[in-house]
């Protein structure tokens, strides 16, 4: 099954040319899930064909408008498309104020789908979970209360050897509580499940962290994942603007990546005043060769042998 992940906006603050502001799709066994809504995600999810009415869960980072202002375009739009399905919203208390005062005039309940919303923790921990993935927060060094994601696969059931099933005409019952991780017990003679079963792939990775100053803290977070995004607003010779407005310069989201071990290294939430993103590259790279360019439509698939397929 898919692990995903597709870059909608790479830019921070203001738009630049073929730069949208922040947002991400990442889908985990065909589910969709949306990081940030950034203006403009509509837009980007009609170009990169992005089926957003299958999205049921959305993810927000902080109330830092180029986070969140493409929100109230995208639940106006399931309003004229007439969708019927939940909506859950996770992120910071105050957002919910600001769509019930948006909407006031024809209020959220009217929208016809139920929207919910959940209130990002102020400590990490697990906030979403289902049978094929758990998503938990990362306390992040921001101006405001900012949250990263950490999205770690859960291994489905064991597969049994069909050897095995041949061998001791396993019942239904018994492939069951096999896969179920219960050893089986055949007149009085235990066999070993780890006998029976196929060794299961480990489980996938990804992290989303933006925005942030360099904040060591999170390393403990995200150690050896497969996939890291990490904010790198800002080039060396900005490294005291990043300081005092609280982001991160493309060496310090690379020594981040170092640190905690990961596989690959995306950069993005990138200046305006960047022009040239092949400068942030070249930073990176002395520092944590696995690094590649956040780039709008940028796709990378992680495979079951956790190798990263890149597509533009």
């Amino acid at each position: 099954m898919n692990f995903k992940i597709q870059i909608l906006g790479s830019n921070s603050a203001i738009p630049y040319f073929n730069r949208f502001n922040t947002a991400q799709i990442i889908t985990v066994h065909n589910e969709p899930y949306l990081i940030d809504c950034g203006e403009g995600t509509q837009i980007q999810m009609r170009r990169y064909a992005v089926k957003y009415s299958k999205i049921n869960n959305i993810f927000i980072s902080h109330l830092h408008g180029d986070h969140y202002f493409g929100l109230f375009g995208l639940l106006s739009t399931y309003k004229l498309n007439s969708r019927n399905k939940a909506l859950t919203i996770y992120s910071d208390p105050k957002l919910e104020k600001m769509l019930k005062s948006e909407f006031s005039p024809i209020n959220l309940a009217e929208l016809g789908f139920d929207v919910f919303f959940v209130n990002l923790p102020k400590n990490d921990q697990v906030i979403f979970e289902n049978k094929h993935l758990s998503i938990k927060t990362i306390n992040l060094k921001h101006g405001i209360d900012t949250k990263g994601f950490l999205f770690e696969e859960k291994n489905g059931d064991l597969n049994i050897s069909k050897d095995a099933i041949l061998k001791y005409k396993l019942s239904i019952d018994q492939i069951l509580s096999v896969k179920a991780g219960n050893d089986l017990v055949i007149n009085g003679k235990v066999i070993p499940n780890k006998n029976l079963t196929l060794k299961l792939p480990s489980p996938r990775s990804f992290a989303f962290c933006s925005d942030t100053a360099y904040h060591e803290p999170i390393i403990k977070s995200i150690k050896n994942i497969d996939l890291l995004y990490h904010e790198a607003t800002y080039c060396q010779d900005n490294t005291e603007k990043a300081a005092e407005v609280l982001h991160s310069t493309v060496i310090q989201a690379a020594t981040i990546a170092q640190k905690a071990n990961v596989k690959q290294l995306i950069i993005g939430h990138f200046s305006s005043s960047i022009t040239n993103l092949n400068l942030c590259l070249a930073e990176a790279k002395p520092v944590f060769d696995n690094t590649i360019l956040a780039k709008d439509g940028l796709t990378i698939e992680i495979t079951r042998k956790h190798e990263l397929i890149v597509t533009e």
